[in-house]
């Protein structure tokens, strides 16, 4: 298994993509640690990981609290021996207006919280990657150079997770800690059950792709399975594209 004996932690890993990637991760033999701030949707992919045969343990952390988010990851470190997979999956809130509309806290808000939790996870994570001399972070939500208008602060929250992840991988790369982005052009199944125009955003979403589909969870869960393995040992400072085309890199 691409995991064996690896110990993953998933922030968001209730939700439906942070639940995809860690039941992948699972799957592929890693032990995870399932956090969020909601415990009951992180007790839910915890139970369907443990029934499949995997090892899940779960605990409920904000992940733009500083001290909480450290305390995890020295916990995980101590119980498990080391921390070798650490993938934020955390949603960035965002007011989608031109940016002529909103006032300056809905333009930092997304930007803020993207880049403190994103700093957060890996700065902890790191921390105790660096001594054993490898290890993985992984970034969820960054993006090619399109932007389309009235994204507010959404579009600049994901460019400056790219600049993270380089500075990131520039950093720690010395030590053996790889760093990488995923990015899709949106993923139909992890919209609510209730949203009621997600036949018609599906085909919104697929019409410019090149392979005129989108990702699906499952789609995430194996590449990112792929990428924090040693068989993705070269890949590092770079972005991991699964829009079926929709974000053509230049």
């Amino acid at each position: 298994m691409l995991l064996q004996n690896k110990v993953a932690v998933v922030y968001g890993g209730g939700g439906s993509i942070g639940g995809a990637a860690a039941r992948a991760f699972a799957r592929e033999g890693a032990r995870v640690f399932l956090a969020g701030r909601t415990p009951v949707t992180l007790d839910k992919v915890a139970a369907d990981i443990r029934v499949a045969g995997g090892t899940a343990e779960t605990a409920q952390v904000d992940a733009l609290d500083e001290e909480a988010v450290d305390a995890l990851a020295d916990s995980v470190a101590a119980q498990a021996g080391g921390i070798d997979v650490s993938f934020n999956v955390i949603g960035v809130q965002d007011v989608q207006r031109p940016l002529a509309e909103i006032s300056v806290a809905e333009f930092l808000r997304p930007i803020e919280v993207a880049a403190r939790t994103q700093f957060l996870t890996t700065r902890a994570a790191v921390r105790h990657m660096i001594p054993r001399g490898s290890g993985v972070i992984l970034m969820f939500g960054g993006g090619g150079p399109q932007t389309a208008p009235g994204l507010g602060g959404f579009k600049v929250s994901l460019d400056a997770m790219e600049s993270m992840r380089r500075q990131w991988a520039c950093e720690a790369g010395a030590y053996g800690v790889r760093v990488v982005t995923m990015v899709t052009g949106g993923i139909p199944e992890s919209l609510p059950a209730d949203f009621t125009a997600k036949d018609e955003l599906t085909a919104a979403l697929a019409e410019p792709t090149l392979l005129k589909r989108t990702a699906t969870l499952a789609d995430v869960g194996e590449v990112a399975a792929f990428v924090a393995s040693d068989r993705a040992r070269t890949m590092t400072s770079a972005t991991v594209n699964i829009s079926c085309g929709a974000i053509v890199d230049h």
